[in-house]
């Protein structure tokens, strides 16, 4: 959802208008000069003026934010006789200018906000759901609400204006509408990115028992921005707080059943990008060994080994990646580590390598489970060898030299097939792997320290060189 949200100086549009207008009259400065003056001299005060219509007094109305804006007011003054067509435009092209504004480089979701967006979508949208006779108003609204979602004020304005209760009635009402569902959603996970508060107002109006009973409803369809709720309500991301409450989250989300429902979604056919999203989300849950045991006792190890073996018949690197970063996740539990193993797990990843022997950001995913799923485990070592994972590594070092990320997972992995298996040193050191990891460890700032213990481990006595 991006990155998080930090609080930084702002000024009103009202005020800024002032000071050009003062510039003007008190200054003598024609429009365009004491435009770009008021426009220097807020920067060098550290004033954000993405929110900002840098015109002179008297022409903001010409941004086609304000616009919308402007409509928008003018429909809700016309409340007894609402246009449901015209509210469905005007805030589909609201949410059309602010969608991704920041991360495009320009302004308008912060011009919008600036200028009450987020308190006029709140009150209008609270108005709307069923005046029109449809839902498309409401799915409208919801659209731009969360687009216009961007940053600690704007979010900090919804949960003033009593957004997340708003949000969560609306999805109580509408259940079984999926398209309310999609935008409610979208929403939630806008709102809670970077803001502990908002993610605490949301679960104390019990949306983790609300998400639960949405997914029974749904059991056979994925609704993307509900895994992506989840995951942003799990997530620490809000640098202004010092110790985060989202572990005890996932804790609540697990215990109510939430964790066996993502693993029943794995095993239904989900499209790629909902599989994706829901293997995401289930690592964000998966916080302890407890849950992690639990996942697999739900059938959970063999719901992924199963969506690994699909992904590499489909040539799928997404869901191929997610399925190996899970799995590493849920064998952080040792016992679970063995079930891995013992249902062919090893045999599969070095499957699965050979299917995207050209991809290196899937080996290197593929390099981290095997690494995990050799820690402190010299029987795990030595069948990972067995299935080939000293030869993934050599073939893989000398394949993609400049590939940093997969070189150190490489180093990692060699180096936990070794440090408890005398006998793996010989045949990893027969491949030639020690110069791999030699010119690994001198081309790649962050292979050094991984490359020196692998080397290390291998029992040579030059490794520090």
């Amino acid at each position: 959802m991006g990155p998080p949200k930090t609080t930084v100086r702002t000024i009103s549009q009202e005020a800024f208008e002032e000071l050009v207008k003062e510039n003007i009259d008190d200054l003598g400065m024609d429009p365009v000069e004491a435009l770009q003056d008021a426009i220097e001299t807020l920067t060098l005060q550290g004033v954000d003026l993405s929110g900002i219509v840098a015109c002179v007094p008297g022409e903001s109305n010409t941004n086609p934010v304000i616009e919308c804006l402007n409509r928008l007011r003018l429909l809700e003054s016309e409340s007894e006789t609402l246009n449901e067509n015209e509210i469905v435009q005007v805030f589909d092209e609201l949410n059309e200018l602010c969608a991704n504004s920041n991360a495009n480089g320009n302004s308008n979701a912060a011009i919008a906000t600036n200028n009450g967006a987020v308190e006029l979508t709140c009150s209008f949208c609270s108005k709307i759901p069923y005046a029109a006779g449809s839902h498309l108003p409401l799915v409208s609204s919801l659209n731009a609400l969360a687009s216009l979602l961007h940053d600690v004020q704007s979010t900090g304005t919804f949960k003033s204006c009593d957004g997340p209760r708003i949000v969560v009635g609306f999805l109580i009402d509408n259940k079984r509408n999926v398209d309310v569902l999609s935008s409610g959603f979208r929403v939630v996970a806008s709102a809670a990115t970077g803001d502990e508060i908002v993610k605490e107002s949301f679960m104390e109006l019990k949306i983790d028992e609300l998400i639960m009973e949405i997914m029974s409803i749904h059991k056979n369809v994925g609704i993307q921005s509900l895994y992506d709720a989840i995951r942003v309500l799990l997530t620490p991301d809000d640098n202004r707080v010092v110790a985060s409450q989202v572990y005890g989250y996932a804790r609540k989300f697990a215990k109510i059943g939430i964790a066996e429902a993502l693993v029943d979604s794995l095993c239904t056919g989900l499209s790629s990008p909902d599989l994706v999203s829901a293997c995401i989300t289930l690592k964000a849950i998966a916080v302890n060994d407890e849950i992690c045991k639990s996942i697999a006792e739900k059938g959970g190890i063999d719901a992924i080994l199963r969506c690994i073996d699909d992904s590499g018949e489909q040539g799928n690197k997404a869901v191929a990646k997610v399925c190996c970063s899970l799995l590493s996740k849920l064998a952080g539990s040792d016992m679970n580590k063995s079930a891995i193993v013992g249902k062919g797990g090893m045999d599969k990843l070095i499957k699965l390598s050979a299917r995207f022997a050209d991809d290196p950001s899937v080996l290197q995913e593929i390099m981290s489970i095997i690494s995990v799923l050799s820690l402190r485990s010299p029987d795990n070592a030595a069948r990972a060898i067995e299935a080939g994972a000293g030869d993934l590594a050599v073939q893989a070092m000398q394949k993609f030299p400049a590939a940093h990320q997969m070189q150190r997972n490489s180093c990692l992995m060699i180096r936990n097939l070794v440090v408890r298996n005398p006998e793996n040193r010989a045949i990893l050191l027969n491949n030639g792997i020690e110069k791999y990891i030699r010119k690994a460890k001198q081309t790649h700032g962050n292979c050094k320290d991984a490359a020196t213990d692998a080397l290390r481990d291998l029992g040579l006595d030059n490794y520090n060189l």
